[in-house]
């Protein structure tokens, strides 16, 4: 398997205490010591590629905000904010994605994992939103339909919060699939079961506060899985958060590793059934150090041996 990330990413540095700290990026990477992936540099993004998804006067924004953030803190909005170590990180996070894409269709290997951060899902088009500055694995999934030629693409997100941006790009482009279980109520407050894009190419599983094992393997069962079989996907790329642990703060949800093990050998079936193998899989959210370090090796061990 290859892992896509680089020291970069340590830099971004939101504010004090804020939940999404350089420490998560480095439990994961040490949680994947001793596993044997194939490291790789994370490069930075193309601006032009970045565009596919983000129109040129976001990215000018962003890139003046970056500029102001080489001296001083910048507020992108209310829980996303900008530092000195902010620009390449970010612009690495979104080149993780669109690396891992090449190498996996180039046949590199089948498995790639991006360790990034700040995370992507949550980044509309227009604006950075829930610590998100761009959406890394929306690029990823144009990337792999303009640059490659695929056909169809699939993104599938686990993440305990809604991928919105995620979102708003698939519902208008019926390439792409967004399949998606989510607590609800829950920031962002998206991801209802009425919403299902432009050919029903979204699919949300919204769970309850409380909701484990049994009730999220249910969904995944019942509405994601034969969603992704059902769009039969040239690749996959899966927004991986692990925020729905129940030791996680930031939401009410009750799975364990085992849960994300399962996972990523589901993902890695149908992978194989439909699309040779080729997985990516982005980091998204996780914000308790320990459970989130101990579900990323059980996702990643799950996804190796799948």
């Amino acid at each position: 398997m290859l892992l896509f990330t680089h020291p970069a990413m340590l830099g971004h540095d939101p504010s004090p205490g804020h939940p999404e700290s350089p420490a998560r990026l480095a439990s994961v990477l040490k949680a994947l010591e001793s596993y044997d992936l194939d490291r790789r540099q994370a490069p930075e993004a193309d601006r032009l590629v970045i565009e596919r998804v983000h129109p040129p006067g976001y990215v000018e924004a962003v890139n003046a905000a970056l500029r102001e953030s080489s001296h001083r803190r910048v507020q992108l909005d209310p829980d996303t904010a900008v530092g000195p170590g902010s620009s390449e990180a970010i612009y690495r996070a979104a080149g993780a994605g669109i690396a891992a894409v090449d190498a996996v269709l180039a046949g590199a290997d089948r498995r790639a994992f991006c360790a990034v951060r700040p995370p992507g899902h949550h980044a509309e088009p227009l604006s950075a939103m829930g610590f998100c500055v761009f959406n890394n694995v929306a690029i990823a999934a144009l990337h792999a339909l303009e640059a490659h030629g695929l056909s169809r693409v699939a993104i599938i997100d686990f993440d305990v919060h809604h991928g919105n941006g995620s979102q708003t790009v698939a519902e208008k482009d019926a390439r792409v699939l967004f399949a998606s279980t989510h607590q609800a109520p829950l920031y962002p407050g998206t991801g209802k079961l009425h919403e299902t894009g432009i050919a029903g190419n979204v699919v949300n599983a919204p769970l309850p506060p409380g909701a484990g094992s049994a009730e999220w393997r249910a969904a995944m069962a019942r509405q994601v899985l034969p969603a992704l079989d059902a769009f039969a996907p040239d690749l996959i790329l899966v927004s991986a958060g692990f925020d729905a642990h129940k030791a996680d703060p930031l939401a009410q949800m009750a799975l364990d590793e085992a849960d994300f093990a399962w996972a990523g050998a589901q993902l890695a079936a149908a992978a194989s059934r439909h699309c040779e193998g080729a997985l990516v899989s982005t980091l998204e959210g996780g914000y308790d150090l320990p459970a989130l370090a101990r579900s990323a090796a059980a996702y990643l061990g799950a996804l190796q041996h799948g």
